[in-house]
């Protein structure tokens, strides 16, 4: 019933990302075919091309997707273009495998003839071989297309769009029905483009039986409705375009807690800018948005000092805040020709969470509490804190322990992970609300290795030139959350399963920064 709730109240968003998701598919499809019928030719005429090109498609699908689009951002930054890179090299394969089988399947006695006719190269190419060899292609291009469809769902992580946009965001905010409200299409549409081709490629055969009328008619009935869809979804940007004002791009990463703070700042600027706002909220952690930041590919987006200062720049952290934030004010200065605005007014730290009861059965208050049984405990932490200096690598040495096992686990799940036992302890964020609804306890950092977590928004310089009413903008934001206040807007999100969007919205209809 909730998939028909979303359905009614995202038809628009849902055309949209369904047509941006046929575009990266479709466009990525099409470049594959030119390059791998292309190659898939020279495999066959040269040997000595053969084994290189077979071998470089097979090595390319080898390649995790997810780290491959990571892979491409540091030379094509964040957007479609890495995505249909991407999605293009994924594709080669069955295109270039199937090209080269289809042309290898001509009966040498009509090659013999055709020789002793005098036929040319291209004439035997195009009249010959291609007849043998169209339906091995189009069945390559087939499962080409759909393995685009599949993998175009992780280009969400790097701000392309697409249907992955609601996988993504249901995975930030725990949310099953917006996981299966872009998962259900994805597979829909994928279903939908292969039996399109499928029924191309019985036409193509040497002897093709033609389909059944009733057949034919759903094809051109599903074709007529996704058309229809597809007009109706392109009108929306078009609309959006006639603000007058230059386009601003705000950026999050992949939590609640970022995926609210940047509606905040996407409404206040709609509200109070003649500003064209674009959001690219929920991208794939820290590494991804200062990428996107540097780049270009986004103008801002809300950062923690500590996680600058240790990640970005690789930098001790001051134990005082207002100086660890004068330090990445600074260097980010300097380094990258970006702001950091006045603090939000609420730190965002790191911290190690238990379950309350076994924290009182085995008297755990500090983390240092946890050294004699850490070798029996399984720990479920995000991937950043995997990896980063100041997450589990730098803990572990700090306080002289490591734990038995550990887990990546994403921050929508991580809570509900410990909840249920399925992890004795996970690396929690001090403002989450699900701490306290969950009753778990948060261990003293009694070592002090954590530093200040303060929360500001980072800006291109070069936007609050141009736009210097940007600031102003933002600065509202200032000084107006603590975190109390952030542990219930968290909490409003991952609990009562409330939208971002609305709980930040009505967030500043409360503090009366916006009109209802």
């Amino acid at each position: 019933m909730k998939l028909f709730d979303l359905l009614h109240s995202r038809a628009d968003e849902l055309s949209l990302r369904l047509v941006e998701h046929l575009k990266l598919a479709l466009t990525a499809t099409g470049i594959a075919v030119v390059v791998g019928v292309s190659l898939g030719y020279l495999a066959v005429r040269s040997k000595h091309l053969r084994d290189t090109v077979l071998g470089v498609a097979s090595i390319l699908q080898t390649i995790p997707s997810l780290a491959l689009l990571t892979f491409l951002l540091p030379f094509l930054g964040i957007g479609t273009t890495p995505a249909i890179v991407a999605l293009t090299l994924y594709a080669l394969l069955p295109i270039v495998r199937n090209t080269y089988a289809g042309l290898s399947q001509a009966p040498p006695a009509m090659i013999e003839m055709a020789n002793a006719l005098g036929l040319s190269g291209t004439q035997k190419l195009f009249w010959i071989e291609a007849r043998f060899a169209l339906p091995f292609i189009i069945a390559g291009i087939r499962t080409a297309a759909v393995v685009s469809v599949g993998i175009a769902t992780l280009s969400a992580f790097i701000g392309a769009g697409g249907l992955g946009v609601f996988i993504n965001r249901g995975l930030a905010i725990n949310n099953t029905d917006l996981v299966l409200f872009g998962a259900v299409p994805a597979g829909l549409l994928a279903l939908y483009i292969d039996f399109c081709l499928a029924t191309a490629e019985g036409y193509l055969k040497p002897l093709p039986k033609k389909l059944p009328l009733g057949i034919q008619s759903g094809v051109l009935a599903f074709l007529a409705l996704f058309t229809v869809v597809g007009l109706h979804s392109l009108t929306k940007p078009k609309l959006a375009a006639m603000n007058t004002g230059d386009k601003v791009v705000v950026g999050s990463k992949n939590f609640t807690e970022q995926l609210i703070l940047g509606h905040m700042m996407a409404i206040l600027l709609e509200d109070k800018s003649n500003l064209r706002v674009e959001r690219k909220l929920n991208l794939a952690g820290t590494a991804v948005c200062q990428q996107a930041l540097v780049d270009g590919g986004i103008d801002m987006y809300p950062e923690y000092t500590g996680t600058a200062l240790q990640s970005v720049l690789k930098v001790d952290a001051p134990s005082d805040p207002d100086k660890a934030w004068k330090v990445a004010q600074e260097e980010y200065s300097k380094k990258f020709n970006l702001d950091w605005l006045p603090k939000l007014g609420f730190a965002n730290t790191y911290a190690l969470a238990v379950r309350s009861e076994q924290a009182e059965k085995n008297k755990w208050e500090t983390v240092s509490d946890l050294q004699p049984q850490a070798g029996k405990l399984k720990a479920g932490f995000t991937a950043e804190f995997l990896e980063r200096d100041d997450g589990y690598p730098g803990l572990s040495k700090r306080y002289g322990f490591k734990f038995g096992s550990t887990v990546d686990v994403d921050p929508g799940l991580m809570y509900d992970a410990v909840h249920l036992k399925k992890v004795d302890i996970v690396s929690a964020f001090s403002t989450d609300g699900r701490i306290a609804a969950y009753n778990l306890k948060l261990l003293e950092d009694n070592r002090h290795f954590f530093p200040p977590y303060d929360a500001a928004i980072v800006v291109r310089h070069a936007l609050l030139e141009k736009h210097p009413e940007v600031r102003d903008i933002l600065e509202k934001l200032s000084g107006k959350l603590d975190e109390a206040t952030m542990q219930k807007l968290n909490l409003a999100v991952d609990r009562d399963k409330r939208q971002p969007r609305d709980v930040a919205r009505e967030f500043l209809v409360k503090q009366g920064l916006i009109d209802k």
